[in-house]
Formats: C-alpha cells, structure tokens, sequence
C-alpha cells in the first residue's frame, strides 16, 4: 500500500455529512433570521397605535364640546338679529303713523289751499314718501332649480329690471313691498339682497305703478330686458312679467328730510 493512500484523513469521504453537522442551518434562513431581528416589536406598534389613537380622541373630544357651544353662539346671534329687525319695523311704522299725524296737523293748521295740497300729495307719491295706487305690472323673479352661484338672483339683477321699469314709465316702484325712492340703495350683503339694508327674501316680487301697456311692449327689446333674457336661457332663472289693474305701493316711512333751508 502506497504512502499517499496512508496519509488521507479518515473522514475524507464524509465531507458531506461534516458540512452538515457543522452547519446545520441554511444559509438562507439566516438571512431571514436577520431581517425579521430588525423588524418592530409588536409592543413598539401597539404604543404607537395607541398614542395616535389618544391625539384622535382628544381632538374628537375637543370638536364636539366646541360644536354646541358655536352653535348655540350662531343661534343667538340670528334671535338677535330677529329681534333688532322687528323692533326696527316697529319704528318705521311708528314714524310713518306720526309724519301722518304731523300732515293732518299742518294742513288743518295751514288751511292749505285745495290746488297746493294735491301738488303737495303729488310730490309726496314721486319722492316716495307717499302712497301710490293704480294699473302697472308685476315682475316675479327667482333662482334657478339648479344648486348653482350663477343661478341665483343678485343685487345688479334687481338692479337691471328696476332701472328698465323707471326708463319705461313707471312712476312708483316696490320690492317685495319695500318702496323704492331716488335715495334707495340695492345692494348684496353676502347670500342675502338688501334694499335700505332690509334683506329681501326669495322670490322677489317687483311691483311697478304706470302705463303697463309701455312697460311690457318695451322690456324685452331693452337692455334689461335682454339682461334677464340671457339669465333664463343659461341658467334657468325665475322670470314672469304679468298687468295688475290695481296695485297699491305704500311710501317709505324711511324717508326723511335730511336738512332744510329758506332762502
């Protein structure tokens, strides 16, 4: 027998199995091992969890005790309101009985003559301080059906129908019972349109005292007229323009003198 053969390890034809006793787990699955070392503890995400959980809860808890609150705040201020524009009318129709009584008192005192007196009545229906009856029209505008900015009715729309009625004959003019004078403002207070700072609520009835005839046959040849055509066409605006025979305007117990003089 050969030296070579004598010296060979014993084990020589056991390698296999040598790498298997020295190795016993897959290089593999200590890979693995290592990532999932590096992974959170599930103790880790259950705090985190519960932190945001408690920022959530806290945040709820605030938003609901404040909800109330506001809107028992918002509440208020809308009785408020109510209430100061109530006491408001009351005023108005107050002044407008007293400025009666201070008339009958003049005239009675005064002895104004038959002729003055009429020329007086008439001054007071064209300033808007008096009452007006007689045949005219009826305008009865609205917003569209769609739930749509552009669809609803504005200041300058009002504006634009009001300005056309005056340019055809009309001689006394009232929103939705609000009597319109040279001195009247028509104005947007956010959703709202105020005439003399007096919201008006939808649907808007203008009532127009003149030659009816004159005020229908010119509209839809007008500027305003044309105005509220392209409302309706593009955004389906409320508009109907009807002959009242008999409509009676009151005067606007808001209109006062300001300052007088003598010369």
């Amino acid at each position: 027998m050969s030296q070579s053969r004598l010296t060979r390890p014993v084990d020589e034809s056991m390698d296999l199995l040598n790498d298997i006793v020295r190795n016993p787990v897959d290089p593999d699955y200590e890979v693995v091992a290592g990532r999932q070392a590096t992974r959170p503890r599930p103790w880790v995400l259950g705090v985190v969890m519960l932190g945001f959980g408690l920022m959530v809860g806290v945040s709820l808890g605030n938003t609901m005790r404040v909800a109330p609150q506001a809107q028992a705040e918002r509440a208020d201020l809308v009785a408020r309101v109510g209430a100061a524009s109530g006491r408001v009318a009351d005023l108005q129709q107050q002044r407008a009985e007293l400025a009666r009584e201070n008339q009958n008192l003049a005239n009675s005192v005064n002895r104004i003559d038959p002729s003055t007196a009429a020329e007086l009545d008439r001054l007071a229906s064209v300033t808007g301080s008096g009452a007006v009856r007689g045949p005219g029209v009826v305008a009865v505008v609205d917003d569209g059906e769609a739930d749509d900015q552009q669809g609803r009715v504005v200041d300058a729309d009002l504006r634009q129908l009001v300005n056309q009625l005056w340019r055809s004959g009309a001689e006394a003019i009232a929103i939705n019972g609000h009597r319109l004078s040279s001195r009247t403002a028509i104005r947007g207070a956010g959703d709202a349109i105020t005439v003399d700072y007096r919201s008006l609520t939808r649907p808007y009835r203008v009532e127009a005292v003149g030659d009816a005839d004159a005020m229908i046959s010119e509209f839809p040849g007008s500027s305003g007229g044309q105005w509220w055509a392209y409302l309706q066409q593009n955004y389906g605006v409320g508009f109907e323009l009807t002959r009242s025979a008999d409509l009676t305007l009151a005067g606007d117990p808001g209109l006062g003198i300001d300052l007088a003089g003598v010369r």
